[in-house]
């Protein structure tokens, strides 16, 4: 019996979504999520609570189109797991299908949802599930090799199920997306599940200096300090990004220093 979560912003567009799991015979249960944000803290207790726990989801059924982190940012944040469920795509916009099966999506079934078209992606799922499950158990009977230790120098980011290393002295600045950050670099910007506040403590002695709430700078990136109004500012590359006032003197003696 698959455990489902359905995540979707407008409320009769999940109902319905949730009306169909419960109808299907393989679904054991199904809750739904009006958000990622909101979806992802339910995915941390299921991975908390373990394959076979209490709170544990098989596979999300997720629209794409949401405010905040959007249905791709969520699958590539999942994609990070050791042990994600299943993802199952649900929209009303075609577009996006090759970037969802780049992430190795189950199914992508398109808005209006049809019950046949859903009890073919509930197939899927738990066929996949189950070859899932005796993959593990074959892995449990393989000796490991132990991992290393993280490399200071690099971050980890997942770009379609794949990981890549991003070197630290690339990255221009940080922002703050709820409990994760987005990295930008001059090559783009990636997605981590990690706290503002816990890349400021890792990485102050690299010269990244907190400048908003929602920002983290490299000083070594910063180009231009502006002054307008009584308004503080800095250009990162072509970003012209806003300081708080609790940090701009701070930020301002950093960079006479610098200097």
């Amino acid at each position: 019996m698959l455990r489902a979560l359905a995540v979707d912003d407008e409320r009769p567009s999940l109902e319905e979504l949730l009306y169909l799991l419960n109808a299907d015979p393989r679904v054991g249960s199904a809750e739904g999520a009006g958000d990622a944000t909101e979806a992802l803290r339910r995915i941390n207790r299921a991975l908390e609570s373990g394959p076979g726990g209490p709170e544990a989801i098989d596979v999300v059924f997720l629209d794409i189109n949401m405010p905040g982190l959007d249905g791709l940012d969520l699958a590539r944040l999942l994609t990070g797991f050791a042990t994600p469920p299943l993802v199952v795509f649900v929209t009303a916009h075609e577009d996006f299908a090759v970037q969802a099966f780049d992430l190795k999506a189950v199914d992508y079934v398109l808005k209006p949802v049809r019950k046949e078209r859903l009890a073919e992606a509930v197939r899927r799922a738990v066929e996949l599930r189950a070859a899932s499950r005796r993959d593990a158990a074959q892995r449990d009977t393989t000796p490991r090799i132990p991992v290393s230790e993280p490399d200071p120098d690099h971050i980890p980011v997942e770009l379609g199920g794949v990981t890549r290393f991003v070197a630290v002295d690339d990255i221009t600045h940080v922002e703050a997306q709820g409990d994760y950050a987005r990295l930008h670099t001059d090559k783009g910007s990636h997605l981590v599940r990690i706290p503002l506040s816990t890349l400021e403590e890792r990485w102050r002695s690299r010269g990244f200096v907190r400048i908003h709430r929602r920002h983290l700078v490299a000083l070594r990136h910063i180009g231009e300090l502006r002054l307008d109004a009584g308004s503080v500012s800095v250009m990162v590359g072509p970003e012209e990004l806003q300081v708080s006032r609790r940090h701009a003197r701070e930020l301002r003696d950093l960079l006479m220093r610098r200097s």
